[in-house]
């Protein structure tokens, strides 16, 4: 199964990366890491008694800093004593990288400074001249003491006269010394200032000029307009602190800070996450509350701690069902593209080989596993739901071995550039030069069930040396002599092929067959609908949920209500926390990803444009030719039926005598005497085929029950008027 992230992923993602980025690997920004020290055991944090009082409004945490480590206590020794030596001085080679950091950093910082240095100058001047008028201004308060104005006021409405004589005494005599003081300074300002200008050197006048200036400019200035802006600006966030969990638990209904053994425990320290975009901590709820319940209360617990829902994960801890990982992000990770697909590169790949799709919240790579399975994405329009299919479609394509059939029921451009690699293709509903698209997509369907029951077989019939437990090897696939390459269908919209009337009752038997029972065979699904919820009614309805119900792995993006995310990511997906309506409307590309792996990730898949994808795919067709695997339509093969005359075949098996045939009896004759072009019709099927030409369906009577059919001189009248065009 595919999984986030996969360790052992043979897709070379640092290549991939190294292609499209170019950076230096092993580069001077390295950091150096002490083994000893980060393997040291972390020191259990005692546990409050139930003396111990909580006060929620002191921050308990240093300020978090980039970077950081797991969810454990800060590397010291066993004894709990940290290094003398911190550990960027520890060693040469730490001491080597910190001063290159430091290096670097002031060096940047001098040249951002010093290409502004002139328009800092010129701020600095003009903002000195409306501080020395501050300062004047100053002054002057100062000395005539208008802070007590106030208090004289007061006194002379309260009827207190004596209080009035006493401040205005005061305020006088204070008034005559503070004059005394601000005149000699005006005077000496006025005699020695220019003895100073005289006699003083360059170099002990320049700095002087210069801070008097600063200082003037400082007290001039806005308070909101720094006259230097900072040249790295830090990392801004809300910081999360142990207190503040803990009351955001509590708000949540998660237990209660004075009952006992209702308490919320740690069962680690609040620490920054390895990537340095977010902190992280495991929680122990009370005993009787499960991880379930944390799910449920994700919104409470996201409005407790002061920050956006989307900024907070929960993940489940498999040693226990009441301990689970928070995870509060500095920002909000979904808001940021995962950026182009490595498919760019348009080398090889191995459909046996997970598939890339896009980033976690935290930035890890996730991968889908497409041996074996079937995928369902859902979503509203516009939300990145065929984007997030062709994605998967790109690697499919990449692998010459894999043969491909691509359906797209809305008929968009997206898909029109994979008739370059397609075995089969057919894009939306209208007729084409190839045919009656809805014809293609039954054709395709047929031989794929055919393909499958023929594979079963000749699996069955292998050595267990060739074919251990009678599935399918990639050996075998790749070997041209057994016939059974890997398939991969792909269907975009597929709620079209269920409203098509008859025909859809064929399509939808075939695609429910197949969901179920192709991929042990080697041939995946890939499906994508904007309609998870179903169309039509009867029997075809009820096809259609079975079908959407048979998928595997499922990926949702935004959509409408939590009932409808149910659907995409199958029941109970709510209820353990994952709904896709919760999703904002800005997120392209974002979506939930459910029975990939043990872990339910929120993916943004990676970016293939139309530019991107014809690209990639002449690429493909260019590995096809060189491998001798391009075959069907994009060869240039005439897959359709043998050309026949449906009318004329109809009218054909219509006995002498009879004025109509019912549907069935027609099917049922055309598979008898022309079993090679009707071996699988349907009477639903050929009636769609007739009434196509304007042939009504009326009831015909048969031993004496009547259903529906064609009636002969109905038949003859549509073969006359196409002559007659």
């Amino acid at each position: 199964m595919a999984s986030s992230p996969h360790d052992d992923d043979r897709f070379d993602w640092q290549a991939a990366e190294a292609d499209l980025n170019n950076p230096t690997i092993g580069g001077s920004d390295a950091e150096v890491v002490n083994l000893d020290t980060a393997r040291a055991r972390r020191t259990p944090r005692p546990r409050p008694s139930g003396d111990e009082v909580t006060h929620f409004d002191v921050a308990l945490d240093e300020e978090p800093a980039p970077g950081g480590g797991p969810v454990d206590v800060p590397p010291v020794s066993p004894s709990g004593r940290k290094p003398v030596v911190p550990s960027s001085l520890a060693g040469w080679a730490n001491i080597k990288a910190s001063l290159r950091d430091g290096l670097a950093v002031t060096a940047y910082r001098a040249g951002f400074h010093g290409l502004r240095s002139p328009w800092y100058a010129t701020q600095a001047s003009f903002w000195a001249v409306v501080g020395v008028v501050r300062l004047v201004d100053r002054q002057r308060r100062w000395w005539w003491v208008t802070e007590q104005a106030a208090l004289r006021q007061a006194a002379a409405d309260a009827g207190d006269a004596a209080m009035w004589h006493k401040l205005h005494r005061e305020v006088k005599n204070t008034r005559a010394w503070r004059g005394t003081v601000l005149t000699l300074g005006a005077v000496g300002s006025v005699f020695g200032g220019p003895l100073v200008w005289t006699l003083a050197p360059w170099w002990a006048l320049a700095p002087a000029m210069v801070a008097a200036v600063a200082g003037l400019a400082h007290v001039g200035r806005p308070a909101d307009r720094p006259i230097i802006t900072a040249a790295v600006v830090a990392t801004r966030f809300r910081r999360v602190n142990p207190d503040i969990i803990l009351r955001a638990y509590y708000a949540a209904g998660l237990g209660h800070p004075d009952r006992p053994h209702q308490q919320v425990q740690f069962g680690s320290t609040m620490a920054r996450d390895p990537s340095g975009t977010g902190s992280q901590v495991s929680i122990d709820l009370p005993y009787g509350k499960t991880f379930d319940d944390a799910t449920k209360a994700r919104g409470a617990i996201a409005s407790g701690l002061d920050v956006a829902m989307s900024q907070v994960f929960i993940t489940r801890d498999p040693t226990s069902h009441r301990r689970h990982t928070l995870w509060v992000a500095d920002r909000d990770p979904l808001a940021q593209s995962a950026g182009r697909t490595p498919l760019l590169r348009c080398k090889p790949t191995d459909i046996w080989q997970p598939a890339p799709f896009g980033l976690d919240e935290r930035g890890n790579k996730v991968s889908v596993d497409l041996m074996w399975n079937s995928v369902l994405i859902g979503a509203q329009p516009r939300q990145g739901k065929t984007f997030a299919a062709r994605m998967l479609a790109l690697y499919a394509a990449l692998d010459p071995h894999v043969k491909l059939t691509v359906l797209d029921g809305g008929g968009k451009p997206d898909w029109r550039k994979f008739a370059l690699v397609a075995d089969r293709c057919a894009f939306g509903l209208a007729m084409t030069r190839d045919g009656d698209p809805a014809e293609i997509v039954v054709e395709a369907l047929r031989e794929i069930k055919d393909d499958v029951q023929d594979r079963y077989e000749r699996l069955s019939k292998l050595p267990a040396d060739i074919c251990p437990e009678g599935k399918l090897t990639r050996e075998i696939a790749r070997n041209p002599k057994y016939r059974m390459p890997v398939r991969a269908v792909f269907l975009d919209e597929f709620q079209e092929y269920f409203d098509l009337g008859d025909i859809s009752k064929e399509i939808a038997s075939l695609l429910v067959y197949l969901v179920k029972v192709a991929p042990a065979a080697g041939v995946m699904f890939v499906d994508a609908t904007q309609r998870p919820s179903g169309v039509g009614g009867g029997q075809v309805a009820t096809q259609f949920i079975s079908f959407r119900d048979n998928h595997q792995v499922r990926f949702s993006l935004r959509t409408g209500s939590w009932n409808v995310s149910d659907l995409v990511l199958g029941a109970g997906a709510n209820s353990e926390g994952y709904d896709s309506s919760a999703l904002l409307p800005s997120y392209k590309g974002v979506g939930i990803l459910r029975g990939a792996s043990d872990a339910t990730p929120t993916v943004r898949t990676y970016l293939a444009d139309a530019d991107d994808t014809e690209k990639i795919l002449i690429a493909a067709r260019k590995l096809r030719e060189a491998a001798g695997t391009l075959s069907g339509m994009a060869a240039g093969e005439d897959i359709a039926r043998e050309g026949r005359d449906v009318l004329a075949d109809v009218r054909a098996v219509i006995e002498r005598g009879e004025t109509g045939a019912q549907w069935e009896e027609i099917a049922a004759r055309l598979a008898d005497r022309l079993p090679e072009a009707y071996a699988d019709v349907t009477a639903e099927s050929i009636s769609a085929q007739v009434r196509a030409f304007g042939v009504r369906s009326v009831d015909v009577k048969r031993s004496g029950k009547a259903l529906k059919g064609a009636k002969a001189d109905d038949i003859d009248a549509a073969i006359t008027r196409r002559k007659a065009a």
